[in-house]
């Protein structure tokens, strides 16, 4: 039996442990006087024992029946106790419990209801959908047997949803709870609950960190457990709904933060009240207003007199040829498909019913004050952003290695752009994440030469396409307190489920928000500014630069985050979303945001993709922290599988946090997720503290070791031998992203696929003659040790730099002059430019320069070449490098267009 420090995650841990205790039960009525009985027993014993810790906080099957499990057990019952445990089992894995009621018991069995876990979408969908309310109060056994009574009395035929209860009888367990047990949608807590959990166990103490840890739990007041629990369970779920049982005066209560709590009820016992705002707090959150406008639009009858012929599918119907599109998308799909916005739906570009209520209710679940749909991607959400709040000749700080979308936003708006550069990461050919030490020394300078008032946005993407994540919180504190009415647009394309996992949100750009705003109001913090300024009057960069600076309590939060939802959510593709907490958006922002919105969306959006993003927002709400906690266990799992396994470990490394963020930039010391012999690291000390962490659910490895490149390993090996589909690779790792619909069997299956090819790789090697060896050496030194380091930003050419100490560019004039051919020329990348440079002429690239990978410029129009650059496109041996020509060349601009264009910018400046 695995050691529970082998297991990342509790809900890991239950399902293993209950198809452990089939297993050994299952042996032992097979043999029950076999030689292995006694260990057997022994092992069975264990198994009841983990479990008992963690059943307690689960309605199915229950303590009741799992204590009677025990009981026929150690009575010697082992035939009823197979059959219990064996109908647990599947119910528990197959979700069946959810369905209908599961007898445990031989009495109870009914054939024809085996199979129903295997039901057909169709017939799930007509299934009320359950759920558990977590009950907090310290009761015996008839209490609660008559509390769960009441509350399943209530029950109706028409309720929308079923639910059953489940009873922990103290603060601590709430939390553990409503974490471990992702069924949770509701928390009833009555006055009669205590602090301390009797559950003392390493894995659900975990859980307990996530909530704040038992430190900052234990100085709270008796009479203040149920509030506080309220509060808590915010932080960490705020998806749920709180009910508060107490006898606490009005007065008392209405001056306290209660977190969650939907309302109160005062010392009574109305249960039926209860399950009524219990049910239509859940319904609040499973509405979806456009995809049910949608659904409802596709059952009425009507005649098409405007465009688009495939409209209620009449197109295909009458076809001759195109039956099999028919076939294959079924009618609905087609029903659903118009170009109307009355009969019940609703604009995209002026929303005033459905949609505008689904994007309120995204609002609400990802903690924005405004939230906008697009359904061309989070390219145009990124040209959106910038074009509303970037003028001509505002300065933006733009993280260098960002999407390419953002320098063609920098290019639509007419920004000066200063560039910024990450950390590289030389030896596995990727960026990292711009330091905040870098950051303040450009706001710095900035602010010395005059300039801070035409700062305008700092432009991060959070978390990289590696998984390089900011701490989002200190980076736009510091900035604040530099510059006060910053804007910050993060990129959080890849970031979108982060919101639903406790550990993860801290980080999110909208969690952010609303800390800093509710923190600038706070008396303490006006206190901590006063007392900072007066300590750092007249101080020296340097001295700013190694302080932890703290904004004015005037300070505008100005934050915006744009979201790939159909990268990490559930959405077709191209479905994504604008998130918007910013104080000034009403006054300053709306009419222009309106303006850049009509721009660059569709007139004729597609109402399919709509209506995903309306339902990906009620499936997050209800169940994205499972699903999100899913997704971490199976990466860890992932890493745990690699970094143990003897084989793979020749020629395969995961990369850890160590590998990927230099350590002066971990603060908690944390080097790896997992280490074989001391078992799973808590990632919530590193997540709460570190500058930059690592998102675990991005698993890079490096696969130069076995002598291929990135690129080669991803497309001949992984893509055609094995159909396993990937996308971001360097020159020696290729990165595995888990997502909300990862499985265990994916995980295994993929782990499968490395040990064949680890096997194949072995007996090649066995059988090669001493030049193969040497030439499979030379492959692997290549990939892993001869590497090219990556450049930083060269600087703009003067010509399109104004202030070169600053070092601010524009790159919209000169993307503009290459349209004309008489300002380029091409050289070619061997011999021909390095024969200009030692000339002394200084190459100036006339487009963007985009290899993939790494898939970011390493060069923009009006950016010098410099000799790092060029000897890093020599180096690249990769497939594709957008902007360059292999037949001609580079494109740069001829000297006299530069010469021309000098001329131009010093009489603008005179």
């Amino acid at each position: 039996m695995q050691s529970m420090s082998d297991y990342y995650s509790a809900v890991q841990l239950r399902s293993d442990r209950w198809n452990a205790l089939r297993e050994k039960l299952e042996l032992l009525h097979r043999e029950p006087e076999g030689r292995r009985v006694k260990s057997v027993h022994a092992e069975a014993v264990k198994l009841f024992d983990s479990l008992a810790v963690i059943e307690r906080y689960w309605a199915f099957p229950g303590m009741a029946a799992f204590d009677h499990m025990r009981r026929q057990f150690e009575s010697g019952h082992i035939a009823e106790l197979v059959f219990a445990v064996r109908r647990a089992t599947r119910a528990l894995t197959t979700g069946a419990y959810r369905r209908r009621l599961i007898p445990l018991d031989r009495d109870g069995y009914d054939d024809d209801h085996d199979e129903e876990a295997l039901l057909p979408p169709e017939a799930r969908a007509l299934t009320k959908p359950y759920f558990e309310v977590m009950i907090v109060d310290d009761v015996n056994d008839h209490q609660e047997r008559w509390l769960k009574a009441n509350m399943t009395l209530m029950r109706r035929p028409e309720d929308a949803f079923i639910y059953e209860p489940v009873v922990v009888p103290s603060l601590k367990d709430a939390l553990i709870g409503v974490l471990f047990n992702h069924n949770v949608q509701a928390i009833v807590v009555r006055p009669g609950l205590r602090m301390d959990s009797d559950v003392d166990l390493a894995i659900l103490t975990r859980y307990l960190n996530r909530a704040g840890g038992a430190e900052m739990i234990d100085d709270i007041a008796p009479e203040n457990y149920g509030p506080e629990l309220c509060r808590m369970i915010g932080r960490v779920r705020p998806e749920l709904d709180a009910y508060l049982v107490t006898d606490r005066s009005v007065e008392d209560i209405a001056g306290l933060d209660l977190g969650i709590c939907r309302r109160v009820f005062y010392n009574q016992e109305d249960f039926m009240e209860l399950h009524l705002n219990i049910l239509r707090g859940v319904q609040a959150r499973y509405k979806t207003p456009f995809f049910t406008a949608l659904k409802e639009y596709s059952k009425q009858p009507t005649g098409v007199f405007h465009a688009m012929p495939i409209s209620r599918g009449k197109s295909i119907s009458r076809s001759h040829w195109i039956q099999d599109m028919g076939a294959f998308y079924g009618p609905n799909i087609f029903l659903a498909e118009t170009s109307a916005t009355s009969g019940g739906l609703d604009s995209l570009l002026e929303p005033h019913g459905p949609i505008k209520e689904a994007q309120e209710l995204a609002a609400r679940a990802f903690g924005a004050k405004q939230t906008f749909f697009a359904t061309n991607g989070t390219s145009t959400c990124n040209k959106i952003v910038v074009q509303a709040l970037v003028r001509p000749g505002d300065i933006v700080l733009v993280d260098r290695d960002c999407h390419k979308s953002h320098h063609y936003g920098m290019v639509l708006c007419g920004a000066q752009v200063r560039y910024l550069d990450s950390y590289p990461l030389n030896e596995y050919s990727m960026y990292g994440a711009v330091p905040l030490r870098e950051i303040k020394h450009q706001l710095l300078k900035l602010k010395a030469a005059g300039k801070l008032d035409q700062v305008r946005m700092l432009l991060l993407t959070n978390c990289t396409f590696d998984g390089i994540v900011y701490n989002v919180e200190r980076v736009m504190e510091e900035c604040l307190a530099i510059k006060p009415d910053l804007i910050f647009l993060w990129d959080e394309a890849w970031f979108a489920f982060a919101r639903f996992g406790p550990t993860y949100r801290h980080r999110t750009g909208m969690h952010a928000a609303g800390v800093l705003r509710e923190r600038l109001k706070s008396a303490d913090h006006a206190n901590a500014y006063e007392t900072q300024a007066k300590a750092l009057k007249d101080a020296d960069e340097a001295t700013l630069l190694a302080t932890r600076l703290i904004p004015p309590p005037n300070a505008r939060v100005r934050v915006y985050t744009t979201q790939s939802t159909h990268k990490t959510l559930t959405s077709l593709r191209q479905g994504s979303m604008i998130h918007v907490n910013d104080q000034d958006f009403k006054g300053e922002v709306e009419a222009s945001f309106h303006e850049a919105y009509m721009t660059h969306t569709s007139t004729s959006p597609n109402y399919q993709i709509i209506a995903s993003l309306d339902v990906g927002r009620r499936q997050v709400e209800l169940e994205g922290f499972e699903f999100v906690q899913r997704q971490v266990e199976a990466a860890m799992a992932m890493r745990r599988a690699i970094s143990t396994h003897p084989l793979l470990q020749k020629y395969f490394k995961v990369l850890t946090a160590g590998d990927m963020i230099p350590e002066g930039f971990r603060e908690s010391g944390v080097e790896s997720y997992y280490h074989p012999e001391q078992g799973w690291t808590d990632i919530w000390d590193c997540w709460e503290k570190d500058e930059f962490v690592l998102d675990a659910t991005r698993v890079t490895l490096a696969v130069g070791g076995t002598g291929w490149d990135g690129d080669t390993f991803k497309t001949d090996v992984l893509m055609d031998k094995y159909g396993i589909q990937i996308n971001k690779t360097s020159r020696n790792t290729v990165l595995f992203m888990t997502n909300i619909g990862t499985t265990r069997s994916s995980v295994a299956y993929l782990i499968e696929v490395l040990v064949e090819i680890a096997k194949e790789l072995d007996d090649r090697l066995d059988d090669a003659s001493k030049m193969e060896r040497l030439a499979f050496e030379r492959r692997v030194k290549n990939l892993m040790q001869d590497l090219p380091p990556l450049p930083d930003f060269s600087h703009f050419h003067s010509a399109f730099c104004a202030d070169a100490e600053t070092g601010e560019g524009d790159i919209r004039t000169p993307f503009f002059l290459a349209y004309d051919e008489n300002n380029c020329d091409y050289l070619e990348l061997d011999g021909g430019i390095e024969a200009e440079m030692d000339k002394g002429r200084e190459v100036v690239s006339a487009s963007f320069i985009i290899p993939y990978p790494p898939g970011f410029p390493i060069l923009v129009p009006g950016q010098v070449v410099s000799r790092e650059i060029l000897a890093f496109m020599r180096a690249l041996d990769v497939s594709e490098i957008h902007g360059y020509r292999a037949d001609l060349g580079l494109r740069v601009f001829t000297a006299e267009a530069l010469a021309r264009q000098t001329k131009k910018l010093a009489t603008a400046a005179e």
